[in-house]
C-alpha cells in the first residue's frame, strides 16, 4: 500500500466527516463542539505541511469521518445514504469549482479575511461560520447543481444552524479539493473499495 492511499482516505474522511455533520445539524439541531472545529479550521489552513495537518495533526479528529466511512464501504450499507448523497454531492460540486479559476481566487482571499477573524473571536465563533455560510452561498451556491439538505424544518429555517450547514458543506468541499490534489477519483469509490477499506481500519485501529 503506497503512502498516497492514506492520504486518499484521510482527506476522503474529511469529506464525509463534514457532511455527517450537515446530516446531524439539519436533523437534530445540535452539532458536536470538538468536531465540528475541526471541519471548520481544515477550511481556515491554507499552507497545511501534510494532509493529517489539516485536521489539527491527529487522526482522531477524524475518527467521525472513518466511522461513517467504515460503515459506507460495507457492501450493501444501508446506513448513512444521506451522508452518502451530500458527500457524492460535494465531490460533484468540486469538479466543477475546480474550473472555475475566479471563484477559487475569490473563496481563498475571502478565507483569509475569515482566518484573521477566527484569531480574533475563535473559529466557531457565530460570526465567523456566518462569514462562512455567505461565502458559501455567494460562490458554490450560485452553480445550477446544488446539495439539497433535508431536516427537520424547525432546525433549517433558523439562520444560525443554516449559516452552519452551509461552513460545514464549504469544509466538505475543502477536503474534496485536497482529496482530489492527494490522487483521489470516483472511480476509486467503485473499483478500489477493498484498498479504501483497508486503510479505514488501519487508521482506526491507530487512534
Amino acid at each position: 500500500m503506497s503512502k498516497n492511499w492514506q492520504d486518499i482516505t484521510l482527506a476522503l474522511a474529511g469529506v464525509f466527516q463534514a457532511t455527517t455533520l450537515v446530516d446531524q445539524v439539519a436533523k437534530t439541531g445540535y452539532v458536536p463542539p470538538d468536531v465540528f472545529k475541526c471541519s471548520i479550521e481544515s477550511i481556515l489552513d491554507l499552507n497545511p505541511a501534510s494532509t493529517l495537518a489539516v485536521y489539527g495533526g491527529q487522526v482522531e479528529n477524524l475518527r467521525t469521518g472513518l466511522e461513517v466511512m467504515r460503515e459506507l464501504l460495507r457492501p450493501n450499507s444501508q446506513q448513512h445514504r444521506e451522508v452518502l448523497r451530500y458527500g457524492l454531492g460535494v465531490l460533484h460540486l468540486q469538479k466543477k469549482l475546480a474550473a472555475r479559476h475566479d471563484m477559487l481566487n475569490v473563496i481563498g482571499s475571502r478565507i483569509e479575511q475569515v482566518s484573521q477573524q477566527a484569531q480574533h473571536f475563535s473559529s466557531t465563533h457565530d460570526n465567523v461560520i456566518a462569514n462562512l455560510g455567505t461565502l458559501y452561498t455567494e460562490t458554490l451556491s450560485t452553480f445550477r447543481f446544488r446539495i439539497q439538505v433535508n431536516g427537520d424544518y424547525n432546525y433549517l429555517q433558523q439562520q444560525r444552524i443554516a449559516n452552519q450547514i452551509r461552513a460545514l458543506l464549504l469544509a466538505a468541499i475543502r477536503s474534496a479539493m485536497l482529496w482530489r490534489q492527494v490522487g483521489g477519483n470516483r472511480w476509486q469509490l467503485l473499483l478500489n473499495r477493498k484498498n479504501l477499506a483497508w486503510q479505514v481500519e488501519e487508521l482506526l485501529r491507530s487512534i
